[in-house]
């Protein structure tokens, strides 16, 4: 068979392909959502009217972004019986119960309450209708963790027997499963880096406007909110991957040595942190690396003396308990994908403190190109978080359950590379006229800006948002 026919190959690139899709609009849901519900707040508590347009203006770009997240998210579910039966088969026990909590709970909440919320502005008092926007954000950061706690099995099995008659894993801790050690980590990283993102779509959109010096009253708030949520949340991103990166070098200490090129084991001074390295082909051997002493043994262990695991003994232990393989990830793609993560994130946050600079006691800049800059800096974050995601992944193969099931061994086996081809190509032209759709919706919805402050009732005074907005 021609490797471009390879079904694992194919299953491989279609599953990235359509989880890095619907990704993309996961962080921009968990973020819109609860900007959404601040604004409203703000509004309730203090009746000013800009804050109600931003809560609607905010809130029709979250719409739009949760509908198409939605959509893409239902693909994701068929490939696994399609294209990965054997994975299926063998933790379906187990991977299907964070799944189940996430499908009648997480996701019942907010397709309920989203529509208390659309509907109910005019019909359900202020404070209850407060409330349907805060379960519609809970609902969503619910359904992040119960996905991450899910992820986190394949990451560091725990909770679980194996069941050597039938071939499978079983669960029998539920708790052991929802508190594992990874997903307790990823949660609040994964969280706040989705703030970051909302923060990004909300600097880039209130720029937009100043830009032109349109919806003044609205967007010059909006922007300091932007700026200041994503200094706040790129801060706390990066306290909790420093909780993640002990999670990692504990559970997958390969994932950690991949990430900085660490061939051999170091302590010390030795376990430096690789600012750039340059491998052999093979991926065997470092040949050339810029390196800042401590740095790692401190990041792994938070000490300057700690042992930090390389991959050659790495490799050579795997192969003493798994058997004869190569079990070394692809060690460009997570050192480099690693770096991105980092890199990306960094600059965006370093974007927004240039802008409270340049934006403090009121100014705005007259620099066409600083407006440019921050109209453009959006896709920053979201990059980051998606080198994230290709991180994580690609650093726990060869395994698509670390330590219980390879990756090449979870494959459907009665489906042919043709068959996953078509279905590959066919995702790929349906996805690219959705992006197409999404980016029209969200470019108008933002380009038109927050409606025009509603009219006082002239019986009550009251202002009454209009549901017909949505």
């Amino acid at each position: 068979m021609n490797d471009w026919l390879d079904p694992l190959l194919l299953s491989r690139w279609q599953f990235g392909l359509t989880t890095i899709y619907h990704f993309l609009f996961v962080p921009i849901t968990i973020g819109m959502s609860l900007t959404a519900a601040v604004y409203q707040t703000a509004w309730y508590r203090t009746g000013k009217v800009h804050y109600l347009q931003l809560t609607r203006f905010f809130g029709s770009l979250f719409l739009i972004n949760f509908a198409m997240g939605v959509v893409t998210g239902i693909v994701q579910e068929f490939q696994f019986g399609m294209n990965w039966s054997t994975y299926s088969r063998f933790v379906g026990d187990v991977f299907g119960a964070p799944l189940a909590l996430e499908g009648l709970l997480a996701f019942f909440l907010e397709a309920t309450f989203i529509g208390l919320w659309i509907f109910g502005w005019d019909k359900l008092p202020r404070g209850m209708h407060l409330a349907t926007i805060w379960v519609v954000s809970i609902g969503s950061i619910l359904s992040a963790y119960f996905i991450i706690a899910a992820n986190a099995f394949m990451q560091n099995p725990v909770g679980y027997e194996l069941n050597e008659a039938r071939g499978r894993a079983e669960l029998t801790d539920i708790w052991a499963l929802l508190t594992n050690k990874v997903a307790l980590a990823a949660f609040p990283h994964t969280i706040f880096a989705s703030f970051m993102v909302a923060a990004g779509l909300i600097i880039t959109v209130a720029a937009w406007h100043l830009a032109r010096h349109q919806n003044l009253v609205t967007m010059r708030p909006a922007l300091k909110f932007g700026l200041w949520m994503m200094v706040g949340s790129g801060i706390l991103t990066t306290l909790s991957g420093d909780q993640l990166g002990l999670a990692m070098v504990q559970t997958q200490p390969m994932k950690m040595a991949a990430a900085e090129a660490l061939y051999d084991t170091a302590t010390g001074a030795d376990a430096s942190f690789s600012i750039f390295t340059w491998g052999t082909p093979d991926g065997s051997s470092e040949l050339f690396s810029i390196r800042i002493p401590y740095l790692l043994s401190f990041l792994s262990t938070h000490t300057l003396t700690g042992t930090v695991e390389g991959i050659n003994d790495l490799q050579a232990q795997y192969t003493q308990l798994y058997g004869p393989g190569d079990y070394t990830p692809v060690i460009w793609i997570t050192y480099w994908a690693f770096r991105w993560m980092i890199g990306l994130g960094l600059l965006h946050v370093i974007v927004a403190v240039v802008g409270l600079w340049l934006t403090r006691k009121g100014r705005m800049p007259k620099n066409k190109w600083i407006w440019r800059a921050a109209i453009w800096s959006f896709p920053l974050s979201l990059a980051a978080m998606i080198m994230g995601w290709i991180f994580t992944e690609m650093g726990r193969q060869p395994w698509i359950v670390f330590s219980l099931l390879k990756t090449q061994d979870a494959v459907s086996p009665n489906v042919t590379g043709l068959e996953v081809l078509i279905s590959l190509i066919a995702f790929t032209v349906i996805y690219g006229i959705l992006a197409v759709v999404e980016f029209k919706l969200i470019k108008r919805a933002a380009q038109k800006g927050p409606a025009p402050a509603p009219e006082p009732d002239a019986e009550s005074g009251e202002i009454k948002p209009l549901t017909t907005v949505y």
